[in-house]
Formats: C-alpha cells, structure tokens, sequence
C-alpha cells in the first residue's frame, strides 16, 4: 500500500522535540516500511532536516509550520495555514491518509476522505460531526471512543475503531531489578494540568532522605509547557525535599536511560479532558518502574491497580495522602514495588509497535476494500 501520514503543525518529524503523538506514528511509518508499504510523511520544516528527502525508507515532504502559540483560536487558525499546504503534498495515487491535524479530515475531497484515517489523540470537542464522511475515526484509548461515538449519528458509529497508542521502541532488555536507583520519576510536560504540586507535596511527606524525585519535562509555553512562573511556584514548593528539576529529553534512548534507573514513576494527571492515553507511564512500565497514576479512565486500559501498577483518586481531599501513602508503601517494600514492576513489563508485548502496526494495516486493507 502507499500509505500518507500527514503530522501537526507544531513538532517536526523525526521527533527531535519529543510529542507522544509524534513518536508513536513515526515508529509506525519505520515499521510500515520494514513490512513492504510504502510511506510518505509529511510534516513542519525544521532546521537541520531538508525539505523532501528519504530516511529509513520514508519518504519526507516538509511545509512550513509553527511554534505552539499559547492562544486555542490561534492554533487553530495556524493549523489552518499548515493544512491548506500540507494538503497539495499528497499523491493523488496514494491509498490511505492518515491526518493528525484539525482541518485536513474537512479539506479533503470526497475521494481522499474515504481513504482518510482520522487519528483522534485527544478528547473531542464537538468537532466529530464534521469527520463523519471519512472512513475511520481512530481513538487511542476506550474513554475517547465513547466520545467520539457521543459526537456522531448512530449510521457512523462503525466508522469509530480504538487501537491503543504504542510503545516507540521495542524493549527487549532483561531488567536487573537490583541495579535500581531511588528514584522517583515524572517526564512528561511541566504543567498545571499533570498535577505536579500533589507529586511533589507527597514526596514532602516521605522524609525520606535516601530518595530523590526528578521532575523531567519541558516549562516553556511554545514545547507545551507551563511557563516560568509555573515553574517557579513548583520550585518554591519543593524547595525543602529532595527534587531536582531536569531538562526535557527528546532523544528516546537517553530518556529510556532515566526510565532504567528509576524505580517509581508517578504520573498524577488531573487533565480531565486532556489526558486520552499516557505514554509516559506506559514507557516507565516497560523499562520496569513501579508505576503510579491518577484516575482518570484512559489509563485504565493498561494499568491494572494493585497488579501491574497502583492508582490513587487525584480528585479526592486528601489525594496527596494517598499518593503519599502508595510512595511509602512501595520504597518501604522492595518486594512489593518490583512484583508491581514485573507485571507491568507485559506492555512490551501487548503494545509494541509490531503488534499494533499490524492492527492498523488490517484497517487499512479495510479502508482500501470500500472505495
């Protein structure tokens, strides 16, 4: 098959910037290729990548695209201008379209959008309607399905399919729990919305001088972040405890090193609406860390409480006892927090990007068979 994956606006490909949705498809085109198909991507210029080359089989087409703007309307507006030149790059021979953007599933023509895979990677916001006459409407976890399918007329509910995001590498490495350090892990985005001040208030209560907690992440505005007076408030709060605040990793094998040597990762996500999946905490489970997270449902489809990780109620009043009790549980029990890590290893299994390629391709046989 010719298969086209048309990214965002916001983060180039490679993902030297990092992105979860970024990381996750451009493993997949890497493993389309290996299996015969054959792939064009089209994403943002970016300095140091030329504007149409071929990495690892890829076939790369760059338009100009933009930083992350801090207003909603303007991004929209942005994503617009992206979409309306990153449209004029797709083959008119190519057999499926993947958008990762807000407007390419309405520009389309009547042709392109019934080979068009709609990826919804995040909660929908009444703007499902508008993708009905597309062939799928692909969620990432069980709760955006069911808001999608919330959004739309009960004829195109078969439209609507959910296939988990993947793992972006394939770990294959034994883990030799003994070599742990005491660490307690967060990467992801340094924002209000992933619940940052419980984390730290709950390592406050440890006193535990033999632990240390790194918050891992990018703060500025324009990588997602929350800026640099949110950071500064987190600092000030975690200025008595044992927290040390780490530049952002983008490079997937270092940042896989700070996944090996932690032993806990905690994930505590209030974004109600937000969160549709969690790559973060899936990563950690790979690489062996006992794995804590909020309770939102999206995490739910891979985290099992008090089997393969733990999860404690982030919209409780005393949500940072709890997370707080769940740290002390597990740096006082080495048994416990390693048997909690071990079965969340199976994740390298039930999301690899094999394993999950091979899903969407069926799709896409799918897709192709209908028009």
């Amino acid at each position: 098959m010719k298969i086209t994956i048309v990214q965002g606006a916001f983060f180039p490909i490679p993902p030297l910037l990092g992105g979860a949705v970024e990381k996750m498809w451009y493993g997949l085109a890497k493993e389309f290729v290996l299996q015969g198909h054959e792939v064009n991507y089209i994403s943002k210029t970016y300095d140091g990548l030329l504007n149409t080359e071929s990495i690892d089989g890829i076939n790369h087409f760059r338009v100009k695209g933009y930083k992350v703007p801090s207003s909603n309307v303007i991004l929209k507006v942005l994503d617009l201008f992206y979409t309306l030149k990153a449209v004029k790059k797709i083959s008119i021979n190519t057999d499926i379209i993947v958008s990762n953007t807000f407007w390419l599933p309405i520009i389309l023509s009547s042709v392109q959008q019934k080979k068009c895979m709609i990826d919804v990677a995040r909660m929908p916001k009444g703007q499902m309607r508008f993708y009905t006459q597309n062939a799928r409407l692909r969620a990432n976890s069980s709760p955006v399905a069911k808001a999608i399918k919330a959004e739309i007329k009960t004829e195109y509910l078969d439209k609507v399919i959910m296939i988990p995001n993947t793992l972006p590498y394939r770990n294959t490495n034994n883990i030799d729990f003994s070599k742990k350090e005491k660490i307690i892990l967060y990467t992801g985005r340094i924002h209000p919305e992933k619940g940052l001040d419980i984390l730290i208030e709950s390592f406050a209560t440890l006193n535990a001088t033999d632990w240390e907690l790194h918050i891992v992440g990018p703060y500025l505005t324009e990588a997602g972040g929350g800026g640099d007076l949110y950071l500064k408030q987190l600092k000030k709060l975690a200025q008595n405890s044992n927290t040390k605040f780490l530049e952002p990793i983008y490079d997937i094998s270092k940042l896989n090193e700070i996944y090996l040597k932690a032993s806990i990762f905690v994930y505590p996500s209030i974004a109600e609406q937000g969160e549709t999946f969690g790559v973060s905490p899936l990563e950690a489970m790979s690489w062996g860390c006992a794995t804590i997270v909020s309770n939102l449902e999206c995490f739910k489809d891979f985290l099992i409480h008090n089997k393969n990780g733990l999860c404690f109620d982030h919209r409780s009043e005393i949500r940072v006892k709890m997370l707080g009790q769940y740290l002390k549980d597990l740096t006082n029990n080495t048994k416990l927090m390693n048997d909690i890590a071990r079965e969340g290893l199976s994740v390298n299994d039930t999301h690899s990007t094999e394993k999950l390629a091979t899903e969407f391709l069926s799709e896409f046989e799918s897709i192709k068979s209908k028009y």
